[in-house]
């Protein structure tokens, strides 16, 4: 893949500041700017790739949440769990969305590694002082080996385009309960989830959290491609084209996490993981269990992915 196809698979920071700007963009790590078009040129000739953008065609993309987490006390205990915000939901319902993070300092490096884990046409308004680790994080992105790699899915879900199925999709992610969804029930999945059915009726989508609780019990833990544990608040894309396979994992905590434990259906070679801010890391404690594969990545950021190669 040629720079410029590989620059334009990443989200672009929009950008008004003046073009006496650049260098501290480039200072930054920052390559790719989007801009209005009369300064398009300008740019180019700084050094920079510039995509013009007006500010109309910025306020027709969809904006999504601020990526993260906030606390709350759980209804059911005393005990406080995070809810998660992510929108990895949505970039797998439109994956052909052009779509707009509007982010407050703090946000623009994980808000850039989401939209890259899912592919999603995006554009990143940031505070200036997400400069720097929006320029390391783009700079890590930009360097990994490409992996266009179509989703694996253990869950068929026919999609009514309602907000109620939403928030179903929704919280599937979070419970990294990998679905694809499909236009009608199909026989390639054990189950499939479409509201309406005796199954799984209108009723049931009240309480999203309920209803992915059932799919997973339906589904079986056995059965999931992808488990992840010693975490709320990581969550998976795992991809494979039955040679390779790239998971990726988005940790939505604000902080570095020690020791996330995976783990794969089937047998699967030995890979490595690539953290942002950490480099290449192996695997830890690799272990093929009841007819699964677990490792350990010692530490994730914000971003990481694990590659695996091609069965020998």
């Amino acid at each position: 893949m040629s720079l410029l196809l590989w620059l334009a698979a990443l989200p672009c920071l929009w950008w008004t500041q003046g073009v006496e700007s650049a260098a501290s963009l480039r200072t930054a790590g920052i390559e790719r700017v989007c801009v209005p078009p009369d300064q398009a040129e300008a740019w180019n000739k700084a050094g920079l790739t510039a995509v013009p953008l007006s500010e109309t065609d910025l306020a027709l993309r969809d904006p999504v949440s601020v990526p993260g987490i906030k606390a709350r006390a759980d209804r059911a205990s005393a005990t406080r769990s995070p809810w998660i915000f992510a929108n990895g939901w949505r970039l797998l319902r439109d994956p052909a969305g052009h779509y707009l993070y509007d982010v407050p300092a703090g946000k623009a490096a994980l808000a850039a590694a989401e939209a890259y884990a899912y592919g999603a046409d995006a554009v990143l308004e940031i505070e200036p002082a997400d400069l720097q680790s929006l320029g390391q994080m783009m700079s890590f992105l930009s360097h990994l080996p490409s992996a266009d790699l179509p989703d694996v899915a253990d869950v068929a879900v026919v999609d009514d385009g309602t907000a109620t199925m939403g928030e179903v999709l929704n919280l599937l992610v979070r419970r990294n309960l990998l679905f694809r969804i499909v236009k009608g029930e199909s026989a390639q999945f054990r189950v499939n989830v479409r509201l309406g059915t005796p199954e799984y009726p209108q009723d049931a989508a009240k309480d999203p959290s309920a209803l992915a609780l059932k799919i997973r019990r339906q589904l079986g833990d056995v059965q999931r491609s992808l488990r992840i544990f010693g975490s709320e608040v990581v969550i998976g894309r795992l991809t494979s084209d039955g040679k390779r396979t790239r998971l990726h994992l988005l940790n939505y905590g604000g902080r570095d996490v020690e020791g996330i434990r995976v783990r794969l259906r089937g047998a699967q070679p030995d890979g490595e993981a690539q953290v942002a801010g950490q480099g290449r890391l192996a695997l830890e404690d690799r272990a093929v269990i009841d007819e699964g594969t677990e490792f350990t990545v010692p530490r994730l950021g914000a971003y990481g992915v694990v590659d695996l190669p091609p069965v020998k």
